[in-house]
């Protein structure tokens, strides 16, 4: 199990990133926009970075929603593989059977 405020502090960093994901695109797009002057531009670049740090979407870390582990991590399933497992141990998994050659 990972350690609550890590996990915690992750959360925050989703909601913030969701909160901040339209400003932030519409942002980027002024600040990658060649057509409109160079003033304009660096105004949003420096609004840009005004925001806070933990809305920005790549400080968001994948983690189990079982144990919080951060590495080893299935998107499609959103556990890891410890989880998965001991999930498919269990018999809680339909069709997954211990493998054996």
């Amino acid at each position: 199990m990972a350690k609550k405020s890590a996990i915690e502090t992750n959360k925050r960093r989703r909601t913030l990133a969701k909160k901040f994901a339209n400003k932030r695109q519409r942002l980027k797009a002024v600040v990658q926009n060649k057509a409109l002057p160079i003033e304009e531009r660096f105004e949003a670049q420096l609004k840009l970075a005004n925001l806070p740090r933990n809305s920005a979407p790549s400080r968001v870390r994948n983690r189990c929603e079982m144990t919080g582990r951060p590495r080893a991590f299935y998107r499609k399933l959103k556990i890891s593989r410890i989880a998965l497992r001991d999930l498919a141990h269990s018999g809680a998994i339909p069709g997954m059977v211990k493998s054996s050659w």
